[in-house]
């Protein structure tokens, strides 16, 4: 039997919890910054509608603090243990000096106001640049010392020791070339200056401090996007994401010290974001009418050729309602704004396809078996869980999304969508021409392919949607459509040329996959559950 919660190291009490229906989230990750490729201590909190970043900060509890940035604090030499305390950095490695460690029970613990980060500002009023200067001050100043301190939030994670740690450990004797390793110069030795004093101890009007997790960004999850890749590349960043809010704001680059806990905090936000999207949805839905309901919408990464050929990825957002597929640049969150969207295509004139997933070697002779799946080897781009929507005159469009949940999710939405468009629709009919005769082409989710005369409406021919026995086409305006006459058993050709055969053609397979639908009700399920399961393993 596993011990209790509060009895688990702390980076193990991340386990999501529902509470009131909600999934909440507590655990510890670092803040990585590209510019100076430091990562910084932090704590995330996620709510239903919140991702919260916490600094830890030295506050006063107890007792009248003058400066809220600066504590001044004396120590007095002990016989045995010195100082006890330990630190890192310096101006020659372009960091803060920062105590790394406190020794339990020595001179630095005992004054209850030293903590593992504050950054060693000054000893006896003389400002510390250096570390060999701070050691050298430290050293020589006799058994009581002053000293200022300030803590860093934003100090380096190397800096300090992990969050939960044990207290003291060994001392090690190199590592005075490095931020990365302790000065080896732990101040736990005596001075030359030996003369016994009593422990140090806090005095009893003195301040006393604290460190605490302060909130310091929120980020609100409504609408919000999640991305994995450096930006302007296919570089997946390791065990790291950012999660950018609607308005812009961002949390930073956060870093995880393993997969596993990357890949849970992947999904417990994208859960989250997705639950925010369809409390949305249903909210908007209730200004429309039943013809004109969102079926699906959020974010997705769309590919562009840039103009030296490589390949470059930008935010869209995406949405199925009603009768079209929308592309944005940025959410719609008023009625007007769905006017404002970059394209919008008929949904049974478009074509939804399945390009690239990201599974082990051996899943995949099963996957393409069983599930259908289309890999395009050919591909350049490094990204997995990629799709594409291929519209009129034969154009497309490519996209990436961040989880395979997030594509099983579009390629159901799409086939739903599409599905009760055709109901909706029950026939589209296009013009087109066959020997300068001008005709209409029905595609009818009833009665299947019809061709008449525009001008008389005499029916030329027509067959139920089970007699298409196959087609070729130009890939231009000609296509040819094999029919099987039911009586006489023979195949009939029907030639015809359209402006758009692109669409024609989408509307043809939109029409058949709805009437196979429509035959077995399970079969959309049971297809996209089987491939959300391949994504999720």
């Amino acid at each position: 039997r596993p011990p209790p919660l509060q009895h688990w190291p702390p980076l193990m009490r991340c386990r999501p919890k529902h509470v009131l229906g909600r999934l909440t989230k507590t655990g510890i990750a670092l803040l990585y910054d590209e510019g100076s490729e430091n990562a910084y201590d932090i704590q995330l909190k996620l709510t239903k509608e919140v991702l919260t970043i916490q600094k830890q900060d030295v506050i006063c509890i107890s007792g009248s603090d003058h400066s809220t940035n600066h504590r001044t604090v004396t120590l007095r030499r002990q016989p045995v243990g010195g100082l006890g305390l330990s630190i890192k950095g310096g101006a020659e490695h372009k960091v803060p000096v920062v105590i790394s460690k406190i020794f339990k029970d020595q001179a630095a613990d005992q004054t209850g106001m030293l903590f593992i980060g504050d950054a060693l500002m000054q000893v006896s009023k003389l400002y510390i640049y250096s570390t060999h200067m701070l050691v050298h001050l430290l050293r020589n100043a006799g058994d009581e010392v002053t000293i200022t301190v300030q803590y860093l939030r934003e100090a380096p994670s190397f800096l300090k020791l992990p969050l939960g740690s044990p207290g003291p450990s060994s001392d090690h004797s190199s590592g005075a070339s490095s931020p990365l390793f302790d000065s080896g110069l732990h101040l736990n030795g005596n001075s030359t200056n030996t003369a016994p004093s009593s422990p140090s101890s806090p005095i009893a009007n003195e301040p006393k401090y604290e460190k605490r997790w302060l909130d310091t960004l929120s980020v609100p999850l409504s609408m919000a996007r999640i991305s994995r890749y450096k930006a302007g590349t296919d570089k997946l960043r390791s065990n790291a994401f950012e999660v950018l809010a609607l308005d812009g704001v961002s949390t930073g680059i956060l870093q995880f010290y393993t997969a596993q806990e990357c890949a849970d905090w992947l999904r417990a936000l994208s859960t989250n974001i997705s639950d925010l999207t369809l409390q949305n949805m249903k909210m908007a839905n209730k200004c429309c009418s039943l013809s004109d309901q969102i079926i699906h919408m959020g974010w997705v990464n769309e590919r562009f050729e840039g103009t030296d050929s490589s390949q470059l990825y930008k935010y869209k957002f995406l949405a199925l309602k009603g009768s079209s597929f929308y592309i944005f640049s940025t959410p719609p969150v008023s009625t007007l704004d769905w006017v404002r969207a970059e394209k919008i295509y008929h949904l049974c004139e478009v074509l939804f396809k399945v390009h690239k997933l990201w599974l082990a070697d051996d899943c995949w002779l099963q996957a393409n078996l069983y599930l259908g799946i289309h890999q395009d080897y050919e591909l350049e781009d490094q990204r997995p869980y990629c799709f594409s929507v291929m519209v009129g005159h034969g154009k497309s469009h490519y996209f990436n999304v961040e989880l395979g949940s997030e594509l099983a999710a579009w390629e159901k939405s799409f086939q739903r969508a599409i599905f009760l468009e055709v109901q909706r629709t029950g026939s589209k009919t296009y013009m087109c021409s066959w020997q300068g005769v001008t005709l209409c082409f029905t595609v009818d989710f009833a009665l299947g392919f019809t061709c008449f005369e525009s001008k008389t409406k005499n029916v030329l021919w027509r067959f139920k949607f089970s007699q298409l026995k196959g087609s070729s086409d130009d890939g231009k305006t000609r296509v040819k459509l094999l029919f099987q006459n039911l009586d006489t058993k023979q195949i009939e050709m029907k030639e015809l040329e359209f402006q758009d055969l692109t669409a024609v053609l989408h509307c043809i397979h939109s029409f058949i996959a709805a009437k196979v639908a429509s035959l077995d009700p399970v079969f959309i399920d049971s297809q996209c559950m089987a491939r959300k399961y391949m994504y999720n393993n």
